[in-house]
């Protein structure tokens, strides 16, 4: 069945969705991007996403085209029309289309800013990897500084991707100083002795929508969380390791450049962590 998307401001068949060549997501990056999860029909941490993007969005000094309200409206309505019960909707917003490329902003009055929206189907709640664990390589970070701005500049990332699927891995950790600063879409974790150990927030990181949940979570369990910078030697030394993400939720990491975790199985914390972060955000979903 042919997908149903949103683009600047119409539903349409995929098949036929433009946008300009002079869209400056197109052509310069300049655009910014949520992902947000559904389950059983309804959004996860909807808000969270929201929240986040109004500050990508002030960061870059961008404006929204559509209202937040709007923008609940129309993923609801993307859900419906493409029947989906488990998976995701892809939101972005871009500074919109000039008359040519330049790289001075278009003045926001006279060029709207561009949005395109679509859903797609996944299972979230049944993986095989949450069950086995992800082995994942280390990659130098070499990405622009501002990284707490979800920006569509995916280059590096995407580069990171392809040396770990080279390696037979399915995650790359990027690190810079010596230290580790996040996954290639996610969050990276070490447990230790009963803690979690994760790199603090600053502008190295991506701001985690789920991170902030997981680590809400944690602490109300009673696990000890401590937010700090961590070497690629420390975490194969760990009891286990993980990453969180908007689609994989609390997923386990069961080696590391090659070493194995622990006994190189999933952990018994990451396993708590999701299990407790998908039933409270179910009883929030909307």
């Amino acid at each position: 069945m042919t997908r149903t998307v949103y683009v600047n401001g119409e539903y349409l068949p995929e098949t036929e969705a433009k946008v300009s060549i002079f869209d400056r997501g197109f052509l310069m990056a300049d655009a910014v991007y949520e992902v947000t999860s559904v389950i059983g029909g309804k959004l996860i941490d909807f808000a969270g996403h929201t929240a986040r993007l109004e500050r990508s969005l002030s960061e870059l000094e961008m404006g929204s085209p559509v209202t937040m309200d709007e923008l609940l409206a129309i993923h609801r309505e993307l859900i419906a029309k493409n029947n989906i019960d488990e998976g995701g909707v892809y939101l972005q917003i871009t500074r919109g289309a000039g008359s040519d490329r330049d790289f001075v902003w278009p003045d926001p009055e006279e060029v709207p800013g561009g949005i395109v929206l679509f859903t797609f189907a996944k299972p979230l709640l049944n993986s095989k990897t949450m069950d086995e664990g992800i082995k994942v390589i280390s990659v130098e970070d070499l990405r622009w500084g501002r990284r707490d701005i979800k920006t569509t500049q995916l280059l590096y990332p995407s580069f990171a991707k392809m040396q770990a699927k080279r390696a037979g891995c399915s995650d790359a950790w990027l690190v810079e100083d010596g230290f580790v600063t996040e996954g290639y879409a996610n969050n990276a974790y070490i447990v230790k002795d009963g803690t979690i150990i994760t790199r603090q927030l600053s502008s190295d990181i991506l701001h985690g929508i789920t991170r902030a949940a997981i680590l809400r979570f944690a602490e109300e369990a009673q696990i000890k969380v401590e937010e700090r910078p961590f070497t690629i030697a420390e975490a194969q030394e760990a009891d286990e390791a993980f990453v969180t993400s908007a689609t994989g939720f609390s997923q386990p990491v069961i080696e590391i450049d090659g070493a194995m975790i622990a006994d190189g199985k999933p952990g018994p914390i990451a396993k708590r962590l999701r299990e407790i972060y998908v039933e409270e955000m179910l009883k929030t979903a909307i």
